[in-house]
């Protein structure tokens, strides 16, 4: 780690979506071998899918249950602040996607308690209360980078991008070295986008 200042890292994430975990599980090695401190925000597939009528059925039915979580991430925000939203990010995370749990209002009501939050924050699961607060922050990240793309959406000052899409989860010097790209491609005027197919499943570890 070198003295540099710190670089604020804005990082919009989906708790439902298994890509987002692991870059954001990513992030967090990042800051532990690069001055980055990233800042949790929420965005959502629901509302980047809505308008969509070309969707599978069981994708539709993943979209009526991803209001939930992020919902939970505002109301949990909007109560006790910005430090909250990441422990409560990771121990949702660490159920749907590590543990592989049921993701209704008892796995949620546990990821409160182990993030040391009030359960009845589990009560915005199926309010509306926080649907705008939801949408003003899905729409600060999404319109950075453009409607075809999702989650997650990393920013630098005004600096914006889609990804870094990745597994397994890079660790150590490994992750900084990412970093170092991708920072790379965020502050070339001008770069828009590298993509290949993937051909492995998203991996924990």
């Amino acid at each position: 780690m070198t003295d540099q200042s710190p670089v604020q890292v804005d990082f919009w994430f989906d708790p439902l979506c298994p890509w987002a975990w692991i870059t954001s599980r990513w992030m967090l090695e990042v800051a532990k071998v690069r001055p980055v401190e990233p800042r949790w925000h929420v965005m959502s597939l629901a509302v980047l899918n809505e308008k969509r009528d070309d969707l599978p059925v069981g994708y539709k039915e993943r979209m009526a249950q991803a209001w939930g979580p992020v919902r939970v991430c505002v109301a949990a925000e909007q109560k006790f602040g910005n430090d909250a939203v990441l422990p409560l990010y990771t121990a949702i995370g660490n159920r749907f996607h590590n543990e592989k749990a049921e993701r209704n209002r008892g796995t949620i009501e546990a990821a409160l308690a182990e993030a040391g939050l009030p359960p009845d924050l589990a009560d915005a699961i199926d309010s509306t209360e926080y649907d705008e607060a939801v949408r003003a922050s899905h729409t600060d990240g999404i319109e950075r980078v453009g409607l075809d793309v999702g989650t997650p959406i990393i920013a630098v000052g005004d600096a914006s991008i889609f990804g870094p899409v990745v597994t397994p989860i890079p660790r150590g010097e490994a992750a900084g070295k990412l970093w170092d790209g991708v920072r790379l491609c965020l502050e070339t005027p001008g770069f828009y986008e590298l993509k290949r197919s993937r051909l492995a499943p998203p991996i924990f570890d």
